[in-house]
């Protein structure tokens, strides 16, 4: 029973074409034909993005680094690192207000007991414990130096300064640890005392691996014993000390954005409150290895914080991380020289930071090389990739089905040519059906198909239904054959006028048109420019233009009709330029070059036009915004050779191309049916 479809509107909701190889490559062609480079063209694709089949936009490197710029501005505009100390300031201000209070209700206290001698002492402790608070110093080290060495006269405000001091304690000696992990809380002594042997294990493995021994021994062992205090798990020592140089980075890019006088208090508070020197050192120890081993996470990056928001220590912490990850997302994306290097980044930092669509796009993008060599377009080779024969098929399919599709039907009508009929004979063989063929079928082969492929399955009814896989058609070949030589200008003016990339898609849908339509023809290729050269289907793809002064059609037709001397069948010459002739070879076998064009170097070149219609040579010229020096040169080459010349543009350079060499061949295959 034959298989039963049905379609439906698109409502947004069903599922299309993914992205793929086929799609990114057909996004690559015209870069590849422009630049004449896998990695050139990769790499402008990675800035400028691509689409997808679907038709979405893929973000390239420029939009993603403009949306870092952004997330960077953002959270520079909207907070200040003032709030650092604001909490803690607050909660001590709180506690004065708190013991002035009890010093109040003391004094009275005395005053209303009747005994003189309690209330001027209980006057006198007043007027004391009021000086220092009104003396006490404004920034937090000062009041916190000063509150360490001060009889409080409320229990519950000793009380709350204590708890404030441990807290402030534990926080920054959780800041400490933030600096390697965020796995341990509400750190007790003996956490404080394991930390420090953590540090001067971790430290002697540093020092070890920075002497290039052999640690991984001793980070097994060190994560058996600490592993607690990494929950991202490393594997390998080094990815160990990256995190942790990260942290102490973020750490440290907080402390070079505070002004000089918010990090005075944040050093003397430190040293007040963390009198535990054997654990300064290890910290001090372990930053200036990390900061030897990792200089490039830039341990002098500072952050100009403009907003009204102010931040908390732990907000303050957490934006420096979140602006370090951003710096090194864009370190990243700035310095990949390939998609294969994007794949470093880390995709769920790029989510958080920039979100899901952005991340989907590095993703694609770094998957780019690893898709394209899988499908067998490009390879690697010696580090540098290039295309395969099945890449450079599809290049020239690629430009034959634009050209194809860009042509007005009023020009040339039909412009398939088919490989039927007369001007054709039988070869007595057939092959599979493949789109695109022409629909000549051998009967007897499909329906032997049929009922082969009915026998596997079992069934036995009829009548016998065809499926599409079954289809054979008859091979035929043609009886005319034709030589072409194209002559590629690659001199300097074809970029400089927007005429090389269309010139050079031509090049490739003609190569293409010849090698899979008409088989039996053959195509040469000659580049020119101060000189010529042959060039080979495989080198057209990487042809670039010559950064050389010359037009030297001179030397093109030489090898063209060098070429055109070893094949049979009608022969003609295509030839593609934007110039006159301002070069040519000398008697001595040397370049000469001159501009305007000097008599000698027009006359060698319609020497060899002579010498070209001589060997019944056609040649066919296309002008490129031919003015009227270039305009009179080409009509007294035709007029010699009495071939044509076509006056264009590049947008329609294609189409006068194709369409005239397809006439050409209709043209061959009616004079070979008047023959026969």
């Amino acid at each position: 029973m034959s298989a039963r479809f049905t379609y439906s509107a698109w409502d947004g909701t069903q599922t299309g074409f993914e992205f793929d190889a086929d799609a990114a490559f057909d996004e690559l062609t015209d870069e590849l034909l422009y630049h004449g480079d896998v990695n050139a063209a990769l790499r402008r694709m990675m800035q400028e993005g691509m689409r997808d089949r679907d038709g979405n936009q893929l973000s390239g490197l420029r939009d993603l680094l403009e949306q870092l710029r952004e997330q960077r501005e953002q959270r520079l505009a909207d907070s200040n690192l003032g709030g650092v100390y604001d909490e803690i300031n607050d909660e001590l201000n709180d506690i004065l207000d708190e013991e002035r209070h009890a010093i109040d209700n003391a004094l009275r206290d005395a005053q209303n007991s009747g005994d003189q001698r309690r209330a001027d002492n209980a006057e006198a402790g007043a007027m004391e414990k009021n000086m220092r608070l009104d003396l006490m110093p404004d920034d937090l080290a000062g009041k916190v130096r000063e509150l360490s060495q001060y009889d409080f006269e409320s229990k519950e405000a000793k009380q709350r300064f204590e708890q404030l001091m441990d807290k402030l304690k534990e926080q920054l000696t959780q800041q400490m640890v933030d600096q390697m992990s965020g796995a341990m809380q509400n750190m007790s002594p003996e956490d404080i005392a394991r930390m420090k042997d953590m540090m001067a294990s971790l430290n002697e493995v540093l020092e070890a691996h920075q002497r290039g021994e052999d640690t991984s021994d001793a980070f097994a062992e060190f994560m058996e014993e600490f592993g607690d205090f990494f929950p991202e798990n490393p594997e390998t020592v080094e990815e160990l000390l990256e995190q942790m140089a990260q942290r102490m980075a973020a750490m440290q890019a907080m402390m070079n954005s505070m002004s000089p006088e918010q990090r005075a208090q944040l050093q003397e508070l430190s040293d007040q409150l963390m009198d535990d020197m054997d654990l300064q050192w290890q910290m001090g120890q372990l930053s200036s290895n990390l900061q030897q081993m990792f200089p490039q996470m830039q341990w002098n990056q500072s952050y100009d914080f403009e907003g009204q928001d102010p931040m908390g220590f732990a907000q303050a912490m957490q934006a420096m991380q979140e602006l370090g990850d951003i710096d090194q997302l864009e370190n990243l994306l700035r310095n990949a020289s390939s998609p294969s290097a994007l794949a470093e980044a880390d995709m769920d930092k790029v989510r958080d930071l920039m979100g899901d669509d952005a991340a989907k796009s590095l993703e694609r993008l770094a998957e780019l090389t690893k898709q394209l060599e899988q499908a067998g377009l490009v390879e690697n080779k010696e580090g540098k990739l290039e295309l395969t024969p099945k890449g450079l098929r599809k290049i020239g399919s690629n430009a034959l089905k634009e050209l194809f599709s860009k042509m007005s039907k009023d020009m040339a009508g039909q412009h398939e040519m088919s490989q039927f009929g007369v001007g054709h004979e039988r070869t007595y063989d057939s092959k599979a059906y493949e789109y695109g063929d022409p629909f000549q079928l051998d009967l007897n082969r499909t329906i032997r198909n049929a009922l082969t492929r009915r026998a596997g399955t079992g069934d036995t009814s009829t009548p016998v239904r065809l499926s599409p896989d079954d289809f054979e058609i008859e091979r035929t070949e043609h009886l005319t054959r034709s030589a072409t030589v194209l002559m590629l200008d690659l001199s300097l003016s074809m970029p400089m006028r927007d005429n090389f990339l269309p010139a050079k898609k031509v090049a490739m849908a003609l190569h293409h048109l010849i090698s899979t339509q008409f088989p039996r023809d053959s195509l040469g290729i000659v580049g020119f420019s101060e000189t010529a050269r042959i060039l080979t289907a495989e080198q057209l793809p990487e042809v670039s233009w010559d950064f050389v002064y010359g037009t030297n059609m001179h030397h093109g037709f030489t090898l063209a009709r060098q070429l055109l001397a070893r094949e049979s069948g009608n022969k003609q010459i295509i030839m593609i330029t934007d110039g006159e002739p301002t070069a040519h070879i000398t008697p001595d076998g040397y370049p000469f070059f001159n501009y305007p064009p000097a008599r000698e170097t027009v006359e060698a070149t319609l020497r060899e036009v002579v010498r070209c219609t001589k060997s019944n040579i056609r040649i066919n010229t296309f002008g490129l915004g031919a003015d009227g020096s270039l305009r009179a040169f080409i009509e007294r080459m035709t007029e010699i050779n009495q071939g044509r010349a076509f006056f264009t543009t590049p947008e329609n350079l294609g189409d006068y191309v194709l369409v005239d060499f397809l006439d050409g061949k209709r043209q061959q295959a009616r004079a070979g049916r008047r023959s026969a």
